[in-house]
Formats: structure tokens, C-alpha cells, sequence
């Protein structure tokens, strides 16, 4: 399963996204407008300079200019005349982060009657300061992010907070209990009162579902049952004849033995829809070890026709507390899906000391895979394609507390196990079995 991303915590990495985009967006036109108002200021602080050295000079043949630590003069036109070679090419304009004598400078370059000029402004000192200034804006600006980002965070988890509980109370709902609706607290917003009006509604439908359902299947029971009671009390008016042939006695026997079952299973298929709790009831103290071989031979019929051979190895005695039907229709199910899919050799039926009943069946055998699909299958209710049997004993054990384990290689066949929890003398072994 894909690991997923709380909502809060996509709700918050949205928010920093957009604020990282936002302050990133600010900060270059932060920039942008700083240096444009840096180029307007140096061009009005040289062009007032360059023009007050020019008219001094026209005023005053003999004034000569003389560089300084800030403002620095350069006639470009004299080749005589030393200048720093970055300078030499420049046309007119204005020139930023000119670099030459260790030191940053901002250049104006004019043509004049003199000839072309070039005065040379030194920033160092303005951009060092610049930079300075710099760091606490993007300290803070970090810090704003910092602080937003934990707002969110925190605000985040304070809105899904009702979504969270509404799952809570999704998730407390139990599916056998009728008339359940979600309740909301009074201030809840009108999208978490859509969503619990949606599964109210849901619920509502799915009772009249399983109502119906319900209905169906107590009627369909009751319909099989009378025929069932009719096959029934024919196989014993003819068993009941004094001239019934010994072959077909035993038939007839068969029958009635059968038909018995059926309807035993048709009342537990009945309680499982209806009243699973009911499963329990009519429970009684069995001895497995001698109840075993009785239902293996029940099932022997179903080995005719194919090379098969059905052995119930040598077992202790044990002694559990279940009714007998229902012991009858899982361990019987078992036994007949080894049967069906095995076509020759020895199926071994044993019951071990703590109760559990393995069938080991030469069959064709289960990969890994196939496992996995089926427990998923039992996980999830069962389905058709699983058969009613293995459906029907996973639904046993889950309400009796009986466990239900299938090891299964294509190459060797199956192994069942179905561990039914004995009494506690039988619990204790062999020797407290010899006491009492």
C-alpha cells in the first residue's frame, strides 16, 4: 500500500510553497527597484559633478582637477594620458560595477568640448553596506517562513481535526448492529454534514438490504426444509418395511442420514445470517477422537471412482465442548474438499492432542500465491469462487474461536488444519485424563 500524505501536511507545504514563491517574487522586485534607484541617484550625483568640473573649467582655464579618494576624472580621448583600461572603451552612459585598483566604481561617461570624460564614482564602501544590510532582511524573511510555516502546520491540523473524528466514528460503527447513524457536533461545518447525511443514508439502505436479505434466506429455509422433512420421513417408512432388501436398507439408511445433515446445515447456514452468536448454542461435550472416523466414513462414498484411499491415523483421546452438527459440517467440509481435488493416492485424517484435525490430501496443491488470494478472500467475507466450504468453516471458526491454517505446495498436495479448543482436562494431557 502507497504511503500516503496527511492533509495537513500537504495544506502546509502548500502554504510555504506559496510564501517562498511569494517572498522570492518580492525580494527580486525589491531588487529590481533598488537598483534602478541606485542608477538614478548615481546619475544625477555624476551628471551634477561631471557638469560643475566642466563649467568650473570654462570659467577657469587654469583649474585642474584632482582625483580624490571618492570622485575620480579620466579624459578617454588622450592616449597620452594614463587610464585604467576598463575605462578606455566605454561610450557614453552610465556604467555600473566597474571594477579596476582593488575597488568598485560607478562610471559616467560624457562626451564634452573638452573631449570625452569619464568620472568615476567609488561604491565599495556603499555596496559592503548594502550587503550588510542585506542579511538581517533575509534572516528575518527566513524566520517569517519558519514562523508561517509552523502556523500552518499547527492551523492545518486544527481544521482536519472534524475529519479525523468523523473517520473515528466511521470506524466505531459495528456492522451487526442496526440503526446507527453518524452524529456530529453542533458547530460542524455544512461539508462534514453532507458526508454524514451520505452515510446516513447508506446505512439506512444497507439495512433494508440486509433486512431483505435476511427475509430471503429465512423464507428459502424454510422452503427447503419441508421437502427435506418429506424425503426424510419417506426414508424411514421404507426402512420401517419388512421387506426392504438389506442393499437398499443401507441406501435408504444413507438417505436418511444425509437428509438429516442437510437440514443441520441448512439451520446453521440460517443462524450465521441471522444470529451468528446463536452458533454456540446447543453446545455439548464430544468425544472427537470417536466423533473422527464416523464422519470420514459418511464421506467415503465420495472416493468412488477414483484411486483414492481415506485412512484416520491412530489419535489420543480428546474431548471438546461444541455442538456436534456444527463440528460435523466443518470437519465434514474438509474432508470433502480433499476428496475433490485429489484424484489418486492416501488422504490422512488425524486429530492431535490439542484438538486440531489435519487432512493431509495428495491433491494438486496450492502455489504461495493462491494462499494469499484465498485468505484474502476469507478476509474479506468469502466469495463464491472460494466455495461455500472453506467460506463456511472461516465464518465457523471466527465466532467459535476456532483457527483455520492451509499449507499447500503443488508438488506434495494440502495440509488442513482445523484446531478446535478442547476442554481444560484435555487441556492438562494424557495424565489428567488418566486421574478423572
Amino acid at each position: 500500500m502507497p504511503r500516503r500524505s496527511s492533509l495537513a501536511r500537504q495544506i502546509t507545504l502548500a502554504v510555504v510553497a506559496y510564501a517562498l514563491l511569494l517572498s522570492a517574487a518580492l525580494f527580486t522586485h525589491g531588487v529590481l527597484v533598488n537598483e534602478n534607484a541606485e542608477r538614478m541617484v548615481w546619475q544625477a550625483l555624476l551628471d551634477t559633478q561631471l557638469s560643475e568640473i566642466v563649467e568650473r573649467r570654462h570659467q577657469e582655464p587654469a583649474y585642474a582637477w584632482r582625483n580624490n579618494d571618492r570622485f575620480d576624472l579620466h579624459p578617454l580621448d588622450d592616449p597620452r594620458i594614463a587610464v585604467p583600461a576598463v575605462l578606455r572603451p566605454l561610450g557614453p552612459g552610465l556604467y555600473d560595477s566597474v571594477f579596476y585598483g582593488d575597488n568598485e566604481w560607478v562610471v559616467l561617461v560624457r562626451d564634452t568640448a573638452d573631449g570625452r570624460l569619464a568620472l568615476a564614482l567609488d561604491i565599495d564602501g556603499f555596496e559592503d553596506q548594502e550587503r550588510v544590510l542585506m542579511r538581517p532582511v533575509l534572516g528575518s524573511s527566513l524566520l517569517m517562513l519558519l514562523v508561517l510555516g509552523v502556523a500552518a502546520y499547527f492551523g492545518a491540523r486544527w481544521l482536519t481535526r472534524p475529519l479525523r473524528d468523523l473517520a473515528a466514528r466511521i470506524g466505531a460503527l459495528a456492522p451487526d448492529r442496526p440503526g446507527q447513524r453518524i452524529a456530529l457536533p453542533p458547530r460542524a461545518s455544512t461539508e462534514l454534514a453532507v458526508i454524514a447525511s451520505a452515510l446516513d443514508d447508506y446505512l439506512a439502505r444497507n439495512e433494508q438490504f440486509v433486512d431483505r436479505e435476511r427475509a430471503f434466506i429465512d423464507t428459502a429455509s424454510h422452503e427447503l426444509r419441508t421437502p427435506l422433512a418429506v424425503i426424510r420421513s419417506a426414508s424411514h417408512i421404507a426402512l420401517s418395511g419388512p421387506r426392504t432388501p438389506e442393499a437398499m436398507a443401507a441406501q435408504l439408511a444413507r438417505i436418511a442420514r444425509t437428509t438429516r445433515e442437510v437440514e443441520q446445515l441448512i439451520s446453521v447456514l440460517l443462524v450465521l445470517a441471522k444470529d451468528p452468536a446463536r452458533a454456540l448454542a446447543g453446545a455439548e461435550r464430544l468425544h472427537l477422537d470417536a466423533l473422527l472416523p464416523r464422519i470420514v466414513d459418511d464421506h467415503r462414498p465420495l472416493a468412488d471412482g477414483k484411486d483414492l484411499q481415506l485412512v484416520v491415523d491412530a489419535s489420543t483421546p480428546v474431548t471438546l465442548l461444541a455442538p456436534e452438527a456444527v463440528v460435523r459440517i466443518a470437519i465434514g467440509n474438509l474432508v470433502r474438499n480433499a476428496i475433490e481435488h485429489s484424484d489418486r493416492g492416501t488422504i490422512h485424517v488425524a486429530l492431535e492432542a490439542d484438538g486440531g484435525v489435519v487432512i493431509r490430501d495428495p491433491g494438486h496443491g496450492m502455489t504461495p500465491e493462491e494462499i494469499s488470494a484465498l485468505y484474502a478472500r476469507l478476509a474479506r467475507g468469502g466469495e463464491r469462487s472460494a466455495g461455500i466450504g472453506l467460506d463456511l468453516i472461516a465464518r465457523l471458526s471466527e465466532h467459535l474461536g476456532w483457527q483455520l491454517a492451509i499449507d499447500s505446495d503443488p508438488t506434495r498436495g494440502t495440509v488442513v488444519r482445523l484446531r478446535l479448543p478442547v476442554t481444560e482436562d484435555e487441556a492438562s494431557g494424557p495424565e489428567a485424563r488418566s486421574r478423572t
